[in-house]
């Protein structure tokens, strides 16, 4: 007896998307006579019998996205949220948001539970933990089932899909060079967030630019860690025993954290200490003096995100195409750094 075949496997023998399968053999106008001919034929040949109610299920259009983030606590996730919900609104869906809490278990329950009918397709930014043990399947599966995702910020590269993310590297690079060109030569480079994808490029791009300008890193004044406890824990006496003349921190946490114990520690900014940091959240603008920043406009990245989520729902597509689309950041120069 011949094993029957699934959507997914007619899908890619045919190099097909799951969705332009399942809309094939219901006889959708959306697709071409051509292309449905030949689904049906292959089908046919492959002894498929489709699953009634999930066939019903995927057709059976919500009206609604899906929205995964990893931490409610962050400004930057509120800002893409906001950009989401404004593009979402105007296209007539609805949102759901869930927050994984940087776990594995909790982004897998999200994307199972609304993944049920609930939801016509995703955007979300990978959890924690799931980008530190490089577990992406469940993405993958999702994707394979017909429901489409867009990635943000935090992307798994293996996965295929729509991502929308700011080049961190670049962005590193041009921070750091901002600091050099203003007469920093001791640069520190902070971070609490060296498990994650953008923490890493950060660092990267802080270390090609200190290379580029022929600038040695003193590894004394480098704090990479993975957590705010633990940044904390290391940063204690930093100031006064290193004697750092600038700051590049690649998140928040690890930014307000150097210029209160900067000025705690008797340095003038920016005369003594001149400081940039990543994300830009509402500590930096409410500091005194207010915090120079890496901003990543959230509220672009989300409503890019969107449009791309919804314009794959509303234009099956017969062939399978995926774009990565980098957002531009702007260094806010405020009152921590030097003027040019």
């Amino acid at each position: 007896m011949k094993s029957k075949a699934t959507l997914k496997q007619i899908a890619k023998e045919l190099g097909v998307s799951v969705s332009t399968v399942s809309k094939a053999l219901n006889g959708s106008p959306e697709i071409s006579e051509p292309t449905k001919q030949r689904v049906q034929e292959y089908a046919k040949l492959k002894n498929y019998k489709p699953n009634v109610i999930g066939l019903n299920l995927k057709n059976r259009r919500t009206k609604t996205i899906g929205v995964i983030i990893p931490n409610i606590l962050n400004s930057f996730f509120a800002k893409v949220f906001s950009g989401i919900e404004k593009v979402a609104d105007e296209n007539g869906y609805k949102v759901i948001t869930c927050i994984s809490n940087e776990s594995l278990d909790k982004e897998i329950n999200a994307l199972e539970m609304l993944s049920n009918g609930t939801i016509d397709g995703f955007i979300l930014s990978v959890a924690e933990e799931s980008q530190k043990q490089k577990k992406f399947d469940h993405f993958t599966s999702i994707i394979n089932e017909g429901t489409p995702i867009v990635m943000f910020d935090r992307i798994a590269t293996e996965v295929n899909c729509d991502k929308v993310i700011v080049d961190d590297f670049e962005s590193a690079v041009h921070a750091t060079e901002h600091l050099i060109k203003t007469g920093c030569k001791k640069i520190a480079l902070l971070s609490s967030i060296d498990n994650l994808s953008v923490g890493k490029h950060r660092a990267e791009g802080f270390y090609s630019a200190m290379k580029k300008n022929k600038l040695k890193v003193d590894d004394s004044l480098v704090i990479l860690t993975e957590n705010s406890d633990d940044f904390n824990a290391k940063i204690g006496g930093f100031f006064i025993k290193n004697k750092p003349d600038g700051v590049f921190a690649l998140d928040e946490h690890a930014s307000v954290t150097a210029m209160k114990l900067g000025i705690q520690n008797g340095y003038k900014i920016p005369q003594d200490l001149s400081i940039i940091g990543f994300a830009d959240g509402v500590w930096s603008r409410r500091m005194t003096p207010s915090l120079s920043t890496v901003s990543q406009h959230g509220p672009e990245i989300g409503e890019v995100a969107a449009k791309l989520l919804i314009d794959k729902l509303e234009n099956a597509s017969e062939t399978v195409s995926y774009t990565t689309t980098t957002i531009n950041t702007e260094l806010r120069q405020r009152d921590s750094t030097k003027k040019l």
